[in-house]
């Protein structure tokens, strides 16, 4: 539940930086004229030819994508019973352009400068002596996880990181000043943030308890979300029950947005400032995706799907939603990525009001 959700690898890429073009175009399936809440989809499309892959995230573009994808060639790819077995890779949302970016190890959440002639991600590429790990439980997250930047194509590769700690979940500031991640020590996980050279590193959180995670700045640059769950109760209770904040990076402030013992997982924020994706737990084991409001109030359903859907994320121009939806017989069997048309919810960056 750190940042990965896979169990095996089936397909793989054979060179490290190999493009693929002029594959079929998909487009959303007609629109229904059905507003969310109203117990359908938003419409929905898959995007086409690529292998199994979650945590996708726009390019500022909003159009090329960047995510884990399953890879034979990843290490623990072989291993049914640990979470992993992908490498990053960039790919455009209508299936056209597919670049390998990780070439060894195994990887897990990445992410775009907002520039787009870079990128961030987490690879155990240079730790290959150390256990595999498990991404999907606290208890077991790959040590010797670290941080890296390249350029679009996985050239000029520069390490960030350099311990056997877990560092993971990382995301850029929409100015491109700072990255945001998370750090695992002695089982506990913060929250910390670097600049986006690599330098000034500096802890965001320091509670003894929570395991925060999943960190991704709001257009101010200094606002981040944040999922956090107990360590104490961990493993105890399932779904695990998650509580949403935000966090502000110069002063520290935190300021908590759920007060249920929901599995309030994944949160992230859309780009008018105001408004958040995340996962919820319905109908016994039915995990779909809602849209909150940071302001308050009940979150409105978007996903509506006897299978998971997860790892949701919105597009720079707020038009689009990235989702993980499970197409197996078993419980996150199958995983794909999807994408929803949400331009009708009106949460764009036009609507961003800064304080």
């Amino acid at each position: 539940m750190g940042t990965s959700l896979f169990v095996t690898g089936r397909k793989s890429m054979a060179s490290a930086a190999l493009v693929i073009g002029g594959l079929a175009v998909a487009a959303f399936s007609s629109s229904t004229g059905v507003t969310p809440g109203e117990g359908q989809e938003l419409p929905v499309r898959k995007i086409p030819n690529i292998p199994e892959a979650a945590e996708a995230y726009y390019a500022p573009d909003s159009y090329h994508v960047i995510a884990q994808v399953q890879d034979s060639t990843a290490v623990g790819a072989s291993h049914e019973k640990a979470a992993g077995g992908a490498l990053t890779y960039t790919f455009t949302d209508d299936g056209k352009e597919i670049t390998r970016i990780g070439s060894r190890g195994q990887d897990a959440c990445s992410y775009f400068f907002p520039d787009q002639t870079k990128l961030a991600w987490t690879s155990t590429r240079d730790n290959l002596d150390m256990p595999v790990g498990n991404w999907s439980d606290e208890r077991e997250y790959p040590q010797g996880a670290e941080l890296y930047i390249s350029d679009l194509d996985g050239g000029n590769i520069q390490r960030l990181t350099n311990n056997e700690y877990y560092e993971a979940e990382v995301s850029v500031s929409p100015d491109g000043k700072w990255i945001v991640f998370g750090r695992q020590i002695d089982g506990k996980m913060d929250l910390w943030m670097m600049k986006s050279d690599g330098t000034d590193e500096r802890q965001l959180t320091f509670t003894d308890d929570w395991q925060e995670g999943a960190p991704f700045f709001l257009p101010d640059s200094k606002t981040i979300t944040t999922r956090a769950w107990s360590r104490k109760t961990y493993g105890t209770i399932s779904p695990t029950p998650m509580t949403i904040f935000t966090i502000n990076t110069q002063t520290l402030e935190r300021t908590q947005h759920t007060f249920d013992n929901d599995m309030n997982w994944a949160p992230y924020p859309a780009p008018d400032g105001k408004h958040y994706v995340f996962v919820r737990v319905v109908d016994g084991n039915n995990w779909e995706i809602f849209l909150g409001n940071l302001d308050g109030g009940d979150p409105v359903r978007l996903t509506y799907n006897d299978s998971f859907d997860g790892f949701p994320s919105v597009s720079p121009d707020g038009k689009k939603m990235l989702f993980t939806r499970s197409e197996g017989e078993h419980f996150m069997g199958d995983l794909y990525t999807y994408v929803m048309d949400i331009s009708s919810l009106d949460v764009g960056p036009e609507n961003y009001k800064p304080e």
